[in-house]
């Protein structure tokens, strides 16, 4: 199951493996985000029914994308039990495809101990019919004060004795506000780190965080490239970024993008994927997915063509600082 499967040479799509950091897994660039997978209407805009959730994930494993991306928590672990299904119709994980999963706090109480850690965990290998992790994050540490994450008992030593145990091969950290992300960093205890919505066209908050994974030896997993969607479709379609209402000032930036990448004949959401992709210190980018055509897609994004010229228009529309989210959102 850990052995990569090698894109063939010349194949339409393929897509090629890197190593993810200093871990085992080989991966392609892009990652398939589950979360739209197990239906979240109130933050995607639609319904997706069980069937077609199931459906999508089989399409990932015949596509040329070897990475798929989901969490406990999402729509109440539908995502993982749509997963789940699907790896169990194949007859296990297809060979040299990378599952990865999150701890996440109880939905009820909200305890993010290391105790529900674990039962986290252990929900996840239930509804993925797995008897063990390729990577497992812990997700959104902003949930609970870092001095609690780090503490005796706590998720993250919960998370270093399940790879100690081998219950999971890595594990890793996926989360939001930079500098919470860096305190987490510096512990040294986590192989790959998940940022999402900070480092995109228009957001480089993440910039130093990144650099400080990249000296560590960390992966960098790069998730949220559309911000929410207003860079997938425009912002006349979505007019929020990072699910909370834009900016007039973010709005007229991505409009200008926009006019910019239609002069060149490139649709926005290609530069929006793109800039992460073309970023030698992002391992793989996840965007979420919950059609077999939107993989189809995402494939060929990939593979588009940028005029030189359009990377200097869309740097020197990159909004000012104080657009970002921020090192402390």
């Amino acid at each position: 199951m850990d052995q990569p499967r090698p894109a063939a040479e010349g194949a339409p799509g393929a897509l090629p493996l890197r190593r993810l950091g200093r871990t085992s897994l080989m991966v392609t660039a892009i990652c398939v985000g589950a979360s739209p997978l197990g239906s979240v209407p109130r933050v995607f805009g639609e319904d997706v029914e069980y069937e077609r959730g199931v459906r999508t994930v089989q399409h990932v494993f015949d596509s040329p994308i070897n990475f798929l991306d989901t969490a406990n928590g999402y729509s109440n672990g539908e995502s993982e039990r749509r997963i789940g299904a699907a790896i169990a119709e194949r007859g296990g994980l297809p060979d040299g495809f990378v599952l990865a999963t999150k701890v996440d706090p109880d939905p009820i109480t909200g305890s993010f101990s290391g105790d529900r850690a674990r039962r986290s965990a252990e929900e996840s290998l239930e509804r993925l019919g797995a008897d063990r992790f390729q990577l497992l994050y812990l997700h959104d540490p902003d949930k609970i004060t870092f001095e609690g994450a780090m503490a005796p008992a706590g998720p993250v030593e919960a998370l270093v004795a399940m790879r100690d145990e081998g219950l999971a091969q890595h594990i890793g950290v996926a989360g939001g506000p930079v500098r919470l992300m860096q305190r987490f960093l510096a512990t040294g205890a986590f192989e790959v780190l998940l940022t999402h919505n900070r480092y995109t066209l228009v957001d480089r908050s993440a910039e130093p965080l990144i650099d400080q994974a990249v000296a560590a030896g960390v992966a960098v997993v790069n998730a949220a490239v559309y911000g929410g969607g207003m860079l997938a479709k425009g912002p006349g379609a979505v007019s929020s970024y990072a699910y909370s209402k834009a900016s007039a000032g973010l709005i007229d930036r991505v409009r200008s993008m926009e006019r910019a990448c239609q002069a060149h004949g490139v649709p926005l959401r290609a530069a929006a994927l793109k800039f992460s992709l073309r970023d030698p210190r992002i391992a793989s980018t996840v965007v979420g997915t919950a059609t077999p055509a939107h993989v189809d897609e995402l494939v060929g994004l990939a593979s588009l063509e940028m005029p030189d010229g359009l990377w200097q228009q869309l740097s020197e529309l990159v909004p000012p600082e104080s657009e970002w989210i921020g090192p402390e959102r």
